[in-house]
């Protein structure tokens, strides 16, 4: 091992990761970025979720790179897709029609767009992505981070080192293994403040996360899988955690109406079915929750493939499925031994499998029958032998104790009033979503609150902890509540690209990156280099949503 293997080690290349080692390459920056799975690109790939997104983001903000990705997707869509005359004609092409955002699309194609987007630097020996790698310690020299040990495919162990280390992992694997101070679940209100915290706090109190699944539907035909084993479980009332079956539609209505709608109807009719553009009013309304809305939304909310935008159609649209029936609520992941996290993990495949089973069988259908035979897993969709996404959808992680953490006192339309969201002296980036709480491990309840649109702040990037470590994730210094808006992929991708951007900066100026905070002059220059990559740093005036 040479003393310094790169300049930038990103660890973990979910949205944020990506979007760093991009950054520092861009810069001239060497880099190694590594990841757990076989997939780079985290929640669009792996976790195969369409991105979550905000009612202006085919105008601002977002950052040029971003911007770029998106239009990739569309590009790759438009020149390797049969599609039809009406898709390939759209100015905003929406190739699943999905209803939570303007671009819904496969991961594969979002998989091949972030290599492309990479491949120069591969190419000029700047940039090596190694897959595979899960970290499993690391080595501290005083407040410098100076190596990260993995465990590969096989087995072994592998050490990488880099002047700079970006902890751009799912849930903030490096903090605890580097001794840096961070927090989980929830705060209680006499620590941050906040009007909607507890007033105790819980670190095991955190969102639900969820293993994803796509499926199509063959009329006439039996997919019907093998009864999950812990299918019983799931489809008990209370089980495990609610007051409510954990898999099933809401209570019927009296009204016969109603009744009706609260159906599945796979594959509507191309001809009534348009492509959807969300207004900043219907977000969060309708379609991820069965608790608040017509169930059917479940089949075009996450809908990567519409069938009437190609020509030839295919014989089934294709639907990712990420609801609140297989949110998985029933314990974390994050600080609990071993064998707990694993029995977790295999729950929450056995949540999605039996929600899969009881559309397949029990699920009420338009005309009076039970059950969806022809509904089939899409393993070839998700790169797995089992239909299941690679790897879980992470809502909440570990959050850096930074040097400034964002609270809902800072951003909620609740709070704020009229005044717009807290302006921050170090932007480095911007993001909008509205503060979206799913229901969490401990009892937690859902949650919605309006958010100006917001500024990320250099600040909550950084440790006290550690001089070279940057945050360039979900894991950055926001609370549980905050995180339920900074978590979504335009955010984590500026959160990472902001990241990779001040490895490069310091690397070349000589600054480190707590410095570049704490120096007028330093931090406009950085901002500067920020603007000329197309990063926004403030917000024209727009509402809350």
């Amino acid at each position: 091992m040479t003393p310094v293997d790169a300049d930038v080690l990103v660890v973990g290349a979910g949205v944020g990761g990506v979007a760093a080692a991009l950054a520092a390459a861009d810069a001239g920056a060497t880099v190694v970025l590594t990841e757990a799975t076989r997939w780079i690109g985290g929640q669009f790939t792996s976790q195969a979720v369409p991105p979550d997104e905000h009612p202006w983001i085919e105008q601002f903000g977002a950052t040029a790179s971003y911007r770029r990705f998106r239009d990739e997707v569309r590009k790759h869509y438009r020149t390797w897709y049969p599609l039809a005359e009406s898709a390939r004609s759209a100015l905003h092409l929406n190739p699943g029609n999905g209803s939570v955002s303007v671009l819904c699309h496969e991961p594969r194609v979002a998989l091949a767009v972030l290599h492309a987007m990479l491949a120069p630097h591969q190419r000029s020996s700047r940039l090596a992505i190694r897959t595979e790698l899960t970290p499993q310690q690391v080595r501290r020299d005083g407040s410098k981070v100076t190596a990260v040990g993995f465990r590969t495919a096989d087995g072994s162990e592998e050490w990488l080192t880099g002047r700079y280390v970006l902890d751009a992992t799912e849930t903030g694997e490096l903090l605890p293994m580097a001794g840096i101070a961070y927090v989980t679940g929830t705060e209680s209100a006499a620590q941050t403040g906040e009007p909607d915290a507890p007033e105790i706090g819980d670190p095991q109190m955190m969102q639900g996360f969820t293993v994803c699944f796509a499926m199509d539907h063959v009329a006439g035909e039996n997919h019907v899988i093998d009864r999950p084993r812990q299918y019983d479980r799931w489809t008990a009332a209370g089980a495990p955690v609610r007051a409510a079956p954990q898999i099933g539609w809401p209570t019927p209505s009296a009204d016969p109406a109603e009744r009706a709608r609260r159906v599945l109807r796979p594959n509507p009719d191309p001809a009534t079915d348009p492509a959807v553009i969300v207004s900043a009013s219907q977000q969060g309304r309708f379609g991820d929750n069965g608790d608040y809305s017509p169930i059917e939304d479940i089949w075009r909310f996450r809908r990567l493939v519409a069938r009437g935008n190609f020509d030839p159609p295919p014989p089934s649209d294709i639907t990712l499925i990420n609801c609140s029936a297989n949110d998985y609520v029933a314990g974390s992941i994050v600080d609990v031994e071993p064998e707990t996290a694993a029995a977790h993990l295999d729950g929450a495949r056995q949540l999605s499998l039996s929600f899969l089973y009881w559309l397949q069988t029990e699920a009420p259908r338009a005309d009076g029958g039970t059950g969806f035979p022809g509904l089939r897993l899409r393993g070839d969709v998700m790169g797995t032998s089992d239909g299941l996404a690679m790897a879980p959808y992470i809502r909440e992680g570990r959050r850096l104790r930074a040097l400034v953490t964002i609270t809902q006192n800072d951003i909620a339309a609740s709070v704020r009033g009229a005044a717009g969201a807290r302006e921050y002296e170090d932007s480095v980036g911007v993001g909008s979503y509205k503060i979206d709480l799913h229901p969490s491990t401990h009892g937690g309840e859902r949650k919605y609150d309006a958010a100006w649109p917001f500024q990320i702040p250099l600040g909550a990037l950084l440790s006290p902890d550690a001089d070279n470590l940057i945050a360039a994730a979900k894991n950055i210094g926001t609370t549980h509540i905050t995180n339920g808006c900074y978590r979504v992929h335009p955010v984590e991708w500026n959160i990472g690209e902001a990241a990779g951007a001040l490895a490069a900066f310091c690397l070349a100026s000589g600054a480190e990156p707590a410095g570049v905070r704490q120096s007028a002059a330093r931090r406009t220059d950085f901002q500067r280099a920020l603007v000329a990559r197309g990063v926004d740093l403030a917000w024209p005036r727009v509402a809350p949503y």
